[in-house]
């Protein structure tokens, strides 16, 4: 996660998530950050339509918590315009960039999580202030296709 702010922690996921696993990550670690840096709880969460955000156990979670953050409602069918897409591919660009490349799991961990901590504020705070245009964009295209 990230914010205009700050980079969030990476949470290495060992199993294929799922929605006890998705809850479990964000009431253990993405609750507790939101509340530390929104305390007023003028804070946004996004995540896309993936079927282990939109499970019934995740979505009661956010409703005993909207209070504390709000949670942005993601259409189904609509287009992927998570930020972090393009954070991902700064961590790819920096492993491919690698010699020698990470040559086992452990290593190919702390290398995502070394790219990770290199990415500058002057590349994720644009993304975060390009969302309200991402969104009008695609209000205005009727969902259809934009340049994002």
């Amino acid at each position: 996660m990230f914010s205009w702010n700050d980079l969030g922690p990476l949470i290495h996921v060992e199993q294929c998530l799922n929605s006890t696993t998705n809850l479990s990550i964000i009431a253990d670690q993405v609750y507790p950050i939101m509340l530390m840096v929104y305390p007023n709880g003028d804070g946004f969460f996004q995540q896309d339509n993936a079927p282990c955000h939109g499970a019934r156990i995740v979505q009661e979670w956010f409703q005993e918590h909207e209070g504390d953050f709000t949670l942005l409602r993601w259409p189904p069918q609509s287009p992927d315009l998570n930020p972090i897409e393009h954070l991902w591919d700064e961590v790819k660009r920096a492993i491919r960039q690698l010699v020698p490349q990470p040559s086992n799991l452990t290593e190919l961990d702390s290398a995502i999580h070394q790219a990770w901590c290199q990415i500058l504020r002057i590349t994720f705070q644009p993304l975060v202030e390009s969302m309200p245009r991402r969104i009008a964009t695609v209000l205005k295209e009727k969902g259809g296709p934009t340049k994002y």
